[in-house]
């Protein structure tokens, strides 16, 4: 009996130590206790905003589940916390107005997000060495992530945008709602972009600021590379915030707290910039509970897939070559010569293209166009690592007469063409005398390069460049399709449906 005992105890105290170990790293505060929404716990404290000392606070019953102002000479600090934390105990950062349309935090906490609050600053100097002072107290002495995400309606967005941007690697997210910004804070955007911390601003058409602040910060964001996702609802104003069902608005925190390191392909090195490609254009998602609908874009709402665009040197910064890379590639590596820049605003032919497991690949630009050398480069680059030795062509405008210029002088390296109301002149070519393109088809029909031109019945180049190149190469035996969209101009969008174009690349790449 003894023995068995002494076992028992033993394993008794394996176990309790065991979950000891478990429970090591979850905080333990020790403020004044009480409730908030839901039953959760919630700590109050207040600061010393000269010595930056904490201590527990009993705050007033009246207060309810809001804050009052602090004494002269503190600050007011809340800790709510979730009934089981998650890994990584990550927790969220209300910039202002606390208890204000809490319904987003109050999921946050179920899903195991803690949440704090600290009272901002009163006057422009924010922010200031308390709410650092804040942000060391629950990182490093209680052990939150080192990056919380970031809540601000009104002027929360002032603070939250100012403390985030001198801070940008101590933020995971922002969730922004018709904020505020300063205007000096707004270059500074660019750090965020930098440090890859994705936003969310939720707005209503009606909002004074929308135009002033929002619209402004998607605009440096998109342009630069960042992930930045708008909901503007529809025939509301700057009231009321959030939405009463905040799920949209969890769902983004949550999943932009700790997401999976990015795998680099093996073409891209260090010295290859790390950015997003995205569309820009709208959905229109009911909001049942609200009643009404909102104008959706950014990478929340549709396909985002990682770019990657070598780093440029002098004075001008160009980039240099430039990758889109798919979520999972096709088999076989197959793989896009796109003959133009690729812009921010992400195409429906390549977001289709992306979506089928291709890598899209284009050339820099230097300063007197394109050249040779450098189209060479980018096709050595990809064929190197394993990349298909027959890239599909593309291009749109004069960037189909770039791309017609490299595949006659290397039909066996194309598997096909496709063209977006071409025209056929080219710098390359015209440094070689070989001004007019669609007459200098014949390496390509005795490759047997299909060739695919989607023009606008209005644009003129269709009967100078692309009428001409259909004859020739159907009269050399060539494979040569003219897709027709009556009443456009030059200036398309880009092919309306995409299929017709994917199918044509799919099958001719296979």
């Amino acid at each position: 009996m003894p023995a068995k005992l002494l076992i028992i105890a033993a394993v008794a105290f394996s176990v309790c130590g065991f979950i000891g170990t478990i429970h090591a790293d979850e905080p333990v505060f020790d403020g004044g206790k009480g409730t908030w929404h839901d039953g959760f716990v919630r700590y109050d404290f207040v600061m010393d905003d000269e010595t930056l000392a904490i201590t527990p606070f009993t705050r007033p019953e009246k207060e309810g589940f809001a804050v009052g102002s602090p004494a002269k000479g503190q600050r007011r600090c809340i800790v709510v916390v979730p009934n089981k934390p998650a890994p990584g105990n990550p927790w969220s950062w209300q910039g202002c107005y606390w208890d204000h349309q809490p319904q987003a935090e109050v999921e946050l906490l179920r899903r195991g997000f803690y949440i704090a609050f600290i009272t901002p600053d009163p006057g422009r100097q924010y922010p200031g060495k308390q709410w650092d002072a804040w942000y060391a107290y629950l990182t490093e002495k209680q052990g939150l992530s080192k990056k919380p995400a970031f809540v601000g309606m009104s002027k929360g967005g002032v603070n939250e945008y100012t403390w985030a941007t001198s801070n940008p690697d101590k933020v995971s997210c922002i969730y922004a709602d018709n904020p505020g910004i300063y205007p000096e804070d707004i270059p500074k955007i660019a750090e965020l972009i930098k440090h890859d911390v994705p936003l969310l601003n939720v707005c209503g058409t009606h909002d004074f600021v929308l135009e002033k602040n929002t619209k402004v910060i998607e605009n440096i964001y998109h342009q630069g590379g960042g992930r930045i996702s708008i909901m503007i609802k529809e025939g509301t104003g700057h009231h009321p915030h959030s939405l009463i069902d905040p799920k949209p608005i969890a769902d983004f925190i949550e999943q932009h707290f700790n997401p999976k390191p990015t795998v680099r392909p093996e073409m891209v090195d260090d010295t290859f910039i790390k950015s997003y490609y995205y569309s820009t254009e709208n959905s229109y998602i009911y909001l049942p509970k609200e009643d009404t609908y909102a104008a959706c874009r950014g990478p929340q709402f549709t396909p985002c897939y990682d770019r990657y665009d070598k780093a440029g040197k002098g004075t001008f910064r160009n980039t240099g070559m430039a990758v889109l890379v798919p979520k999972t590639e096709a088999a076989g590596k197959p793989w896009v010569f796109r003959a133009d820049r690729i812009g921010p605003d992400a195409t429906a032919l390549d977001l289709a293209l992306l979506a089928k497991g291709y890598y899209i690949a284009a050339p820099a630009i230097s300063g007197g166009g394109p050249t040779r050398k450098e189209w060479d480069e980018v096709y050595k680059t990809m064929t190197d690592h394993g990349f298909s030795k027959k890239p599909a062509m593309e291009g749109v405008g004069a960037g189909v007469g770039e791309a017609y210029a490299w595949a006659i002088q290397n039909p066996d390296k194309v598997s096909c063409i496709y063209g977006e109301n071409p025209a056929l002149r080219s710098i390359v070519a015209s440094e070689q005398g070989d001004r007019h393109l669609a007459d200098k088809l014949e390496p390509l029909a005795k490759a047997g390069v299909p060739i695919l031109h989607v023009c606008g019945s209005l644009d003129p180049w269709l009967d100078r460049d692309t009428r001409v190149a259909e004859k020739n190469y159907q009269a050399l035996g060539g494979n040569f399709t003219v897709i027709i969209r009556q009443g456009e101009g030059h200036f398309a969008t880009g092919p309306q449906d995409p299929k017709p174009v994917v199918d044509f690349i799919v099958a001719k790449t296979n």
